[in-house]
């Protein structure tokens, strides 16, 4: 029962669905990947258990040639399951490897087909992917609402919820924070971090506005911006005009390997993330603030799309309103002044996390519906 993913989000290229279609293939027991060509990828692929085949181009579409390539490597590998790692516009491709012997087929939702689901033609796709597919799942109660009325009913009734895990060995407490803060010069001072791309939609704009109100409550208090981002230079003219320079941090881009250190660096975790694009370009899930809770932190999340699914409001965390700077003070101010509430929040995010999602809890439901 080989399974045959297809995909365009797959390492070394650098992101959540990335993440999350490369760890669900180690919890399938036969697996072959068909995906885009990126920078770096034969060095990559050589360090997997499974086979990648690297399309000529970089970025797959559901074409003709990128069809019938698929079919021959159902064939190749006697694979008769199909994963495809983003339902849109990949799952288009459902019919015909349906025809050429695809005995189950499962296509992953997250953020992007939401707005797929909003908007004419993309819309009547979308119902064609969901028709083609057993399966279609949802990263979140909010995707699943946003995309279920663009179904067919036959097809709404087959979505299932599919949420990525937590690798809650690398993300743990102490994990490497200490040696962050010492190489960052950030010892014995209050910390608070972001870890995302530089991008509107993140919210680091909000935490820069809010931070000289933290700086009233918390002296010292320093915001340690994790990632880089086409929005990096507009962030720091921000911190400037905002008199907050010498407070903000910014790291530049970071390994995905190497991120848990720097969640553990923090007291508290902050991303106010948000819906853009009247409402085409929400926060879909938002993992890292899952793993900012398994690495035992209080987190601060904006009210954007599926991102409410990564809190538990008042008990690991708090839901802000990520257009307002000042609940965002208040709630960050709340959880520096206050180290007790803070440790238990992040303990009950630990526990919750370890509970509900891990990997293995993932891999149990995609094999479900995958029936391997």
């Amino acid at each position: 029962m080989t399974v045959l993913v297809v995909t365009n989000d797959f390492p070394p290229r650098q992101g959540g669905i990335e993440t999350f279609v490369r760890s669900l293939c180690d919890e399938l027991p036969d697996v072959v990947v068909y995906t885009s060509h990126e920078q770096g990828d034969t060095a990559y692929d050589a360090t997997l258990p499974f086979p990648v085949i690297r399309d000529r181009t970089s970025m797959l579409l559901p074409t003709a040639r990128t069809t019938k390539r698929a079919v021959e490597l159902m064939r190749t590998y006697d694979a008769d399951r199909v994963l495809f790692g983003a339902a849109a516009p990949l799952g288009l491709m459902g019919s015909a490897l349906r025809k050429a012997g695809a005995r189950r087929i499962v296509a992953m939702t997250h953020g992007h087909e939401t707005w797929w689901a909003g908007v004419p033609g993309a819309r009547q796709a979308l119902r064609r992917i969901g028709d083609a597919a057993d399966t279609l799942t949802t990263v979140s109660s909010w995707c699943e609402e946003q995309i279920k009325p663009a179904l067919s009913p036959a097809a709404a009734a087959r979505v299932r919820r599919l949420t990525p895990g937590v690798d809650t060995h690398r993300f743990a407490p102490d994990c490497g924070g200490e040696q962050v803060r010492k190489g960052l010069r950030l010892e014995g001072v209050p910390v608070v971090v972001c870890v995302s791309r530089l991008i509107r939609r993140k919210g680091q704009d909000t935490l820069i506005r809010a931070w000289p109100r933290v700086q009233e409550s918390a002296p010292g208090a320093t915001l340690l911006l994790v990632g880089g981002g086409p929005d990096r230079d507009y962030l720091e003219e921000l911190a400037a005009s905002t008199g907050v320079s010498e407070s903000v941090v910014f790291t530049g881009p970071v390994p995905w390997p190497d991120i848990p250190p720097y969640i553990d660096a923090a007291d508290v975790f902050a991303m106010p993330c948000r819906t853009r694009r009247f409402g085409l370009e929400p926060e879909a899930l938002g993992i890292v603030t899952l793993e900012a809770s398994a690495t035992g932190k209080p987190v601060i999340v904006g009210d954007s799309g599926g991102a409410a699914d990564t809190v538990r409001h008042g008990g690991t965390g708090y839901l802000v309103d990520p257009y307002n700077p000042v609940p965002t003070a208040v709630r960050i101010t709340e959880l520096l002044t206050e180290p007790a509430r803070a440790r238990a929040m992040g303990e009950a995010g630990r526990e919750w996390v370890r509970r509900d999602w891990s990997w293995a809890r993932s891999g149990d439901g995609l094999r479900n519906l995958l029936e391997v």
